[in-house]
């Protein structure tokens, strides 16, 4: 009887090997562990997650303060979202990006995030793989793990302006590659990839009947010229083998409203509205009327929200090649800074002298006694680099880089 009851227990001890496999974020472990000393009365600055400090505008919030009021809003919309809404993304698409498609090839998430996993769900069988350029965001490889699929980096460095290199690409296809992932303005090194690699990997992708994957979350935060090139105008004919991932928490400063969109072929958008049918059904009736207002609304608070980003970014880029054994190059996009801190491994740092063989070591000892929080290069497959999100407000930005400029001293 004894034995009978161990091994039950050994059993509901065991969770799934798919589960087990998977990494938590990297950048919300970050910022719940910067939280967590801040409310422990500790002053943290905190530069690790991408999370915009401006208020959301005041148009989109009257526009959900009135859907409150509405009774409409009290009971589940179709699944794939708002007709409206839908419609919206679609003239969206058409204004911003270049091209047209249909509401119906639109479906609403929750967040971004429920779009790329369920994109790897819809896409992957056991084994499938997927091509993710690398320093990536740290979701993406998780995702896939979780879908069966199987991730393969693709490492491109700051001497490559972080873009992807085609004769690396179809070193990394094999047989089982189904799809890539493009993000361009990217994160996390802010790069904005030209309009010549987007299109040959659109080319490449047709070629091999491989999916392509465009992550467009920062299409509009772009600096000293910098243009986003979106691949579906760009490259019409791939349109037939691409999603397009989006949503409306960094455009328009509203992270915690939760509202991502997917828009892809027809038959993906089906498959997709079937999976969140069984997994979330509708997102928050609320945060759909808020996003229309956004997504159908002027650009004017958002392009001013960019002036500030870009104020930022070169100030925490001047402050950053200020240390010594740091290099950071000019991010041309997004909010992140990705600067190379190899230069300070192997020698001793912080008060209490300690030398760090890696920057996950480093970025520890840097919030615990630096009181700055920054994401490690390994969450990004980058190990040597740091990410510092610059949606922050320009005081405790300016804090935060003298407090690193001190500690590395």
């Amino acid at each position: 009887m004894l034995r009978g009851y161990d091994e039950g227990m050994a059993q509901l001890d065991t969770l799934s090997t798919r589960i087990n496999a998977v990494s938590p974020s990297a950048t919300l472990a970050v910022d719940s562990k910067a939280k967590a000393m801040k409310a422990e009365g500790i002053d943290v600055i905190g530069f690790g997650a991408g999370e915009p400090n401006f208020p959301t505008p005041k148009a989109i919030v009257d526009a959900a303060a009135l859907a409150v009021q509405d009774e409409r809003n009290y009971r589940y919309t179709p699944t794939a979202g708002l007709p409206e809404l839908r419609q919206a993304i679609a003239d969206k698409t058409l204004r911003d990006s270049g091209y047209a498609v249909d509401a119906s090839q639109v479906v609403v998430t929750n967040g971004g995030k429920q779009a790329v996993y369920e994109t790897f769900q819809i896409l992957l069988d056991d084994g499938d793989e997927v091509i993710i350029p690398t320093p990536y965001w740290t979701s993406y490889p998780e995702a896939v793990k979780l879908a069966g699929g199987v991730p393969v980096e693709v490492f491109a460095g700051a001497d490559e302006y972080f873009e992807p290199n085609i004769d690396a690409l179809e070193a990394a296809r094999t047989e089982r590659t189904k799809a890539i992932i493009i993000t361009s303005p990217n994160n996390p090194t802010g790069a904005v990839w030209s309009a010549d690699t987007i299109a040959a990997i659109g080319a490449w992708a047709i070629e091999h009947g491989i999916w392509v994957i465009s992550d467009e979350i920062y299409e509009h935060l772009d600096y000293d010229g910098a243009k986003t090139t979106y691949i579906g105008a760009a490259v019409p004919e791939v349109r037939d083998q691409l999603i397009v991932l989006n949503g409306v928490a960094k455009t328009y400063a509203m992270p915690g409203w939760r509202v991502g969109w997917m828009v892809a072929p027809a038959r993906v958008a089906s498959a997709a509205s079937k999976l969140q049918g069984h997994m979330t059904s509708n997102v928050n009736n609320i945060a759909q009327r808020a996003a229309l207002a956004a997504v159908s609304g002027s650009l004017d608070a958002v392009y001013e929200m960019r002036e500030a980003f870009n104020r930022r970014r070169e100030v925490i880029v001047s402050m950053l090649n200020e240390i010594e054994g740091v290099n950071c190059p000019t991010p041309t996009g997004a909010f992140y800074a990705f600067p190379d801190v190899t230069g300070l491994l192997n020698r001793p740092l912080g008060p209490s002298k300690t030398v760090f063989t890696t920057t996950s070591e480093l970025a520890a000892m840097l919030l615990e006694e630096g009181h700055v929080a920054a994401v490690p290069g390994e969450a990004f497959g980058a190990p040597g680099y740091l990410r510092f999100s610059y949606a922050l407000a320009d005081d405790a930005l300016v804090e935060g880089m003298k407090r690193f400029q001190e500690w590395a001293r």
